[in-house]
């Protein structure tokens, strides 16, 4: 039995599906916590596969290939620190998501995730077995409770750890970022700490896998609550603690506490890093999109850099007829603000062509929106055609509020691979914006300084689809179209409710049908990042055939 241990926590960003990198990143991880005397390193939920591995555990060829990997890691175990390992573990025809102890060249105990969380972006309940009820695990001497993410979520994991013995709580988590997911967390640990008496490290992972991004932000308590240690967001991180047993029990010595950071940074930094991790963990050479000189495509463009830097992020002016002389002025301004490559491509010709072989087609018929989107679809075209050609993946632009009311253009504007801001409501976009103004992000590839021209922010936003066109002919104002949207989306309100927060009736119930026919286009929609507590996708699934319409009183 020890009195001391020395325990490392790796807040780290591994791919799914890449065995060999993640073993490497481990081996890298391992060999500095060797260097320093470390006993024991935890690493977060399903390090060896990456989280969520999804169907990829279906695969036995893939589950025995993680396996594999962690009896390769358990002989280094013999020369270094032992590793609390999460990875697919298969017992019999049960598949397990499972933390392994490797210690002394093996493994020397396995324990599995008994909650599973079926929920939201979760559906573990479809690809794992539950665990049993788990104890602690021995090492040194010390029973350690190894509750594995949503085994904290309930009170039933960690109080059977603390009556079977358990001296201290070590908690890999694959938790993904929202928007109010901090205080949820802290309080959900702080209620374990209460009920338990014992110390608490809550480690998550960091970085971007698909639509998820994991904002890292693992913490300890101590058993009087008090916190140990912070470490910070959206940044890889390897806390070293000092432990020592008390007469009360272990406590962790304080480490660094990394200061919060704010909402509307914590915002663009998922942004970032889901956009960074998307381009780079596919192998994109970098990116490329069409800038407007609106609100949605410089801060898509300004996110780009910040993630890529400039030489990755090549901008398109697409100008028609009705493209202002302001919007090309901005484009062009923004583009030199952020140091992007840059090129005009006038769109008049294409869309001439097109109008031309619909002629006959079309004959008798009025004009409207039709012709405006063969303007969409021509700039579709030749963003694709750019990236077929240069291998730059594009980025489509269309905030929340406008994939919400299906305020977009299917084979036009919503071309492309990914939407950093797919999640984000229009009027965030521009509280974003002028964050982004005043303020550097940290890990920020991009400049200081106004990378997104003032009367961008200010103008009237416009598709500039016809003559003096705006948002609003189509669409309440954003202040309004957003309460009534999230109220709709992230809690499922009945229209009544939403009357009774002072919007017109007729609005809301308009506002309402518009979600519901768009749902087709979203399902076509490129991926995004996810921002909300409600994205559209994993997390909100809504028939494409909808008969039901809730009505106001």
């Amino acid at each position: 039995m020890t009195d001391t241990l020395t325990i490392a926590f790796a807040q780290a960003n591994p791919t799914v599906g890449a065995i060999e990198a993640n073993m490497a990143l481990t081996r890298e991880i391992s060999g500095r916590c060797n260097d320093q005397a470390v006993d024991l390193v935890l690493f977060p939920e399903l390090f060896i596969c990456g989280y969520p591995p999804e169907d990829l555990v279906l695969k036995q060829v893939f589950v025995e290939a993680c396996m594999d990997a962690v009896q390769q890691l358990a002989k280094d175990t013999i020369d270094g620190p032992a590793l609390l390992m999460g990875t697919p573990w298969l017992e019999g025809d049960c598949l397990f998501n499972a933390v392994v102890l490797l210690c002394d060249g093996e493994v020397g105990a396995v324990r599995c995730k008994y909650d599973l969380p079926n929920y939201g972006v979760f559906d573990e309940k479809r690809i794992f077995s539950a665990g049993p009820m788990p104890g602690p695990i021995n090492f040194k001497g010390v029973r350690i409770g190894v509750p594995i993410c949503e085994d904290i979520w309930n009170d039933e994991v960690c109080e059977t750890l603390a009556e079977t013995g358990a001296e201290m709580l070590l908690v890999p988590n694959g938790s993904p970022f929202d928007q109010n997911k901090t205080d949820v967390r802290l309080n959900i640990v702080t209620a374990r700490v209460v009920e338990n008496g014992l110390p608490l490290v809550y480690l998550n992972q960091v970085g971007g896998q698909d639509e998820l991004v994991f904002d890292g932000a693992s913490f300890c308590l101590n058993a009087d609550r008090s916190l140990a240690f912070q470490l910070p967001a959206f940044e890889d991180d390897l806390a070293i603690t000092k432990w020592t047993r008390k007469q009360t029990g272990w406590v962790c010595e304080q480490g660094p506490i990394a200061k919060p950071i704010a909402p509307l940074e914590a915002t663009w930094r998922a942004c970032v890093l889901g956009l960074g991790d998307y381009v780079n963990k596919n192998h994109f050479k970098g990116v490329v999109l069409g800038l407007s000189g609106g609100i949605d495509s410089a801060v898509v463009a300004a996110m780009a850099v910040d993630a890529l830097g400039a030489d990755q992020v090549h901008c398109v002016m697409l100008p028609f007829e009705y493209t202002s002389k302001d919007s090309i002025a901005d484009a062009d301004q923004c583009a030199k603000a952020l140091g992007v490559p840059y090129d005009v491509v006038p769109i008049a010709d294409p869309v001439d062509g097109f109008n031309k072989v619909l002629s006959g087609l079309f004959k008798g018929t009025e004009e409207g929106v039709t012709e405006e989107n063969i303007q969409s679809r021509s700039r579709g075209v030749i963003l694709m055609a750019i990236s077929n050609k240069f291998g730059h993946m594009v980025l489509t632009t269309g905030n929340k509020s406008e994939m919400s009311v299906g305020y977009a253009t299917l084979y036009g504007d919503m071309n492309g691979g990914f939407n950093p801001i797919k999640d984000v409501y229009k009027c965030q976009v521009y509280d974003l914006a002028r964050w982004r103004n005043s303020s550097v992000p940290g890990n920020s590839s991009g400049p200081a300084g106004e990378v997104i021209p003032n009367r961008i922010i200010t103008k009237a936003p416009s598709a500039e689809l016809r003559p003096d066109q705006t948002d609003q002919d189509s669409l309440p104002e954003y202040e309004v179209l957003d309460d009534i949207l999230e109220q709709l989306i992230e809690h499922e309100a009945a229209l009544d409710d939403i009357v009774a927060r002072g919007h017109d009736a007729k609005v809301v119930e308009r506002i309402q049908h518009l979600l519901y026919i768009a749902e087709y286009k979203r399902r076509q929609a490129a991926p995004g990042v996810k921002i909300t507590s409600r994205s559209f996708g994993k997390e909100r699934r809504y028939p494409i055939t909808n008969g039901f319409r809730d009505k106001t009183s």
